[in-house]
């Protein structure tokens, strides 16, 4: 039986974003062999599969940032654009679950008003020095013009990545807590 383009996507940037976490571990010079450890783990011990049954199909956003993880780069993803993230997925989210008068999901499928969104986006990345995010981007629409994901959104958000961004926000906020007390 073949496995389809996108589950097999699926599968190996579970297995990576698996591995990212043992990347932010703190093992010292054992942390790079921790994270490609658990990456082998996680296709070999059913954790990817169990990841992307449970949370579907990662954006290419998140498996991004778990590359950035991987090597040991500082990533971009940082307290402000967590939150705005947050903000816009309880908006997002909630009206594609039909709490809404429109569904915001279905403009991912004729995407071209969301594409000249995404080009001013560009622009203001440049103007800004935002090059990392900016690289982001562009393998995001590469990934949906390449046809891997049938939808825009699924290559910019999914539901993992904003758990991380809610994990962020508080991670962010605890310390905030702990330093005024």
């Amino acid at each position: 039986m073949m496995m389809s383009a996108v589950t097999a996507y699926g599968l190996l940037a579970h297995a990576l974003i698996f591995g990212a976490l043992f990347a932010l571990l703190p093992m010292g010079p054992l942390r790079h062999r921790a994270a490609l450890g658990a990456t082998a783990l996680a296709l070999v011990a059913g954790i990817a599969p169990s990841m992307h049954g449970v949370f579907g199909t990662p954006s290419l956003t998140l498996l991004q940032l778990a590359i950035l993880a991987h090597a040991g780069r500082p990533s971009p993803f940082n307290v402000r654009i967590a939150c705005g993230l947050l903000g816009f997925s309880a908006i997002f989210y909630t009206a594609t679950l039909g709490l809404g008068p429109i569904d915001p999901y279905a403009p991912g499928y004729q995407p071209l008003p969301m594409l000249a969104m995404l080009a001013a986006l560009g622009l203001l990345l440049w103007w800004r020095g935002q090059y990392a995010w900016l690289i982001i981007l562009a393998i995001d629409l590469a990934g949906y013009a390449s046809g891997l994901l049938a939808n825009l959104w699924d290559a910019l958000i999914d539901p993992l990545l904003v758990l991380l961004a809610l994990i962020v926000a508080a991670d962010h906020g605890i310390k905030r807590l702990r330093r005024r007390a």
